[in-house]
């Protein structure tokens, strides 16, 4: 305890009890899920399409490779090939839970250890008018990361992500892609590519008068 427990508090937290059993080098997911959890699926849906670079909607393990490498290089440590394509394929092994050979959004949510959909705060159709109109601003703002005053990229994937996760949790990248083109036709109503606040709220069926 006395060689391990850092903050002193008589307790041994994660962090803590890797350094013990493991490696620096072999511990490095636990410090990026500590220093980089994600509680946003805008940030989320950024690092995904990146590495999906076939945009095929699943990430294979050379794409994973990619993000490990980046992964290492970010936290400024020299990782030889052979060491990266082991960690590779121990990733695949723990996460790939379909065996198929990819990772899908599920799986990759896990890596990075997202944080729970944003929208299971919101109980919409429960509230009173004005609770409603007041929700809806705060789901805009949560998802318009760039402050622009409209959705857009990674942005609409975000929302159509959390959005579909409340009913189909197992949502792939395919079927995001086809939901995120059925939202952008039925809420892109000047056809700009993007979704400003008074399309998605007509979309949705919330009165909403922007000032």
């Amino acid at each position: 305890m006395s060689a391990y427990d850092v903050t002193a508090d008589g307790k041994l937290q994660i962090q803590e009890l890797a350094n013990m059993i493991l490696p620096e080098d072999e511990n490095f997911l636990l410090i990026f899920r500590r220093e980089a959890a994600m509680d946003n699926s805008v940030d989320f849906m950024k690092i995904w399409r990146k590495y999906d670079v076939d945009c095929s909607g699943y990430i294979s393990a050379r794409e994973l490779k990619a993000f490990l490498k980046d992964l290492f290089q970010n936290h400024q440590k020299e990782v030889s090939s052979d060491k990266l394509e082991e960690y590779t394929d121990t990733m695949m092994k723990i996460f790939d839970k379909s065996k198929d050979g990819s990772l899908d959004l599920n799986d990759l949510a896990r890596i990075l250890a997202l944080e729970d959909n944003f929208l299971l705060q919101f109980q919409m159709e429960a509230c009173g008018k004005e609770e409603r109109k007041r929700d809806f601003t705060k789901i805009f703002e949560h998802y318009d990361v760039s402050k622009t005053g409209a959705l857009e990229g990674a942005e609409v994937d975000g929302f159509v992500k959390d959005m579909m996760g409340l009913v189909r949790p197992n949502l792939t990248g395919p079927e995001l892609d086809k939901l995120r083109g059925v939202l952008l036709r039925h809420c892109d109503v000047n056809k700009d590519g993007k979704i400003q606040m008074n399309e998605l709220a007509l979309c949705l069926g919330v009165k909403h008068k922007l000032s």
